[in-house]
């Protein structure tokens, strides 16, 4: 039904009646072509049915069986970074690489590149940029969406200024260095931002549960967030997990790439 609306869509903005064109150019071999190639690009780049936008706690990437590298730029600062805006299926599904071709063009985000390097580094190894990592999320999942390249990662960095994530939890006494309640945690987001959020966790080197990821869902117009229709697969977290300091932990340590 979608690909339908768009098309549908697509004729009236060349004005373009779909009676008028179908009693025209029934047997026009152009239409057909031209048709089939709508359907295909759209079908594969706007039919889902709402994004995930997921942010992740550096100090969780770092302190794992992976460790971490920061990136050439420094350190970064102790707070969320952005994971990526994924769109998905309510059925848990989700499509990827929907145009293999399409490669990111550092140009477009010419404009964002030092907000980018602060909210939303790589921390893989080893040591890089940012470029590949931001390539790698348009590629993915950035190409299975409506949105150009500057659009897609401009409407992510704001969506991440509309859930600040660690100063909601700072403003209900949870800050980084200690254990707490995952209902605690869980809790504090939907206060601050509205709507539930899905918390994975992953383990620490001494075997504890750490707040890894916090996803919240988007709708498929990527202007507001919504109730998520169905939540991932996530690595699941105890009753108490740990919040543990960026701050504290130490500088490089370089392993192979994530």
């Amino acid at each position: 039904m979608k690909c339908l609306h768009y098309t549908t869509i697509l004729l009236q903005q060349h004005s373009i009646r779909p009676t008028s064109w179908e009693m025209e150019f029934k047997n026009s071999v152009f239409i057909k072509i031209f048709i089939s190639i709508c359907l295909s690009i759209l079908c594969s780049s706007h039919d889902f049915d709402f994004f995930y936008f997921v942010q992740q706690w550096p100090a969780s990437y770092c302190d794992s069986r992976h460790s971490c590298c920061y990136p050439t730029t420094g350190k970064p600062a102790e707070d969320f970074s952005i994971h990526g805006l994924w769109p998905n299926y309510d059925d848990g599904k989700w499509p990827s690489n929907c145009q293999r071709q399409s490669s990111l063009d550092q140009s477009q985000i010419s404009d964002l590149l030092n907000i980018m390097h602060k909210d939303w580094p790589t921390l893989a190894c080893p040591s890089a940029d940012g470029i590949r990592f931001w390539g790698h999320e348009w590629k993915k999942h950035g190409t299975c969406t409506s949105l150009d390249q500057h659009a897609y990662f401009q409407v992510a960095l704001d969506f991440k200024k509309r859930a600040n994530l660690l100063q909601i939890l700072g403003n209900a006494g949870i800050r980084p260095g200690k254990f707490y309640s995952m209902e605690s945690m869980k809790q504090a987001i939907e206060d601050g931002v509205g709507y539930t959020p899905f918390i994975e966790c992953n383990i620490d080197s001494s075997g504890n549960h750490q707040l890894f990821q916090v996803y919240m869902c988007v709708d498929s117009s990527a202007s507001s967030f919504i109730q998520c229709p169905v939540f991932p697969h996530g690595r699941s977290c105890g009753s108490n997990i740990e919040f543990p300091s960026f701050s504290d932990q130490y500088s490089n340590i370089s392993h192979d790439e994530l």
